[in-house]
């Protein structure tokens, strides 16, 4: 699975003056729901849902909140790359300003697996965090997830 298969690049944000994590919430929601159709407070619910049982904080300021969906078609990433880094409950009690929501179907289970793989194996390789980190630009914000990670070295 290719992360050009679950991320448009409409769904990719560079985001000023969020403050909270429910704000960051909505905001990833409210893409969401653009891109889906779905309801803006399913997704919301669903994700929060998801982080009550555990924060999705991976640490070195990155987070994957995950959540599945009913009557959603595949699955879905929006990611967003913050101005300013946000409390967000992470492992390492570090704020998060790299994030890649991930929604599934309801009945999804190798595919919301291999997403979250996926996305974390990418969001492990320090260079390509590095670039994101780099640049506000969405379309760059794109290319960066969307390239072979071939020409970068996993840190």
């Amino acid at each position: 699975m290719e992360l050009s298969d679950i991320l448009a690049e409409r769904a990719v944000l560079s985001c000023t003056s969020l403050k909270s994590k429910r704000q960051l919430f909505e905001q990833l929601a409210a893409k969401a729901a653009e891109m889906t159709g779905r309801p803006v407070e399913d997704i919301c619910s669903a994700i929060t849902s998801r982080e009550e049982l555990g924060s999705t904080g991976l640490g070195n300021g990155i987070a994957i909140p995950h959540g599945k969906i009913a009557g959603l078609d595949g699955v879905t990433a929006v990611f967003a790359r913050l101005d300013d880094p946000i409390e967000f409950d992470a492992v390492d009690d570090q704020p998060v300003d790299i994030v890649m929501m991930l929604l599934a179907p309801a009945g999804a289970g190798a595919d919301h697996l291999k997403a979250l793989s996926r996305v974390a194996r990418l969001l492990r390789t320090e260079s390509v965090v590095d670039d994101l980190r780099r640049t506000d630009d969405p379309h760059r914000l794109y290319q960066l997830l969307t390239s072979p990670l071939e020409g970068h070295y996993a840190a």
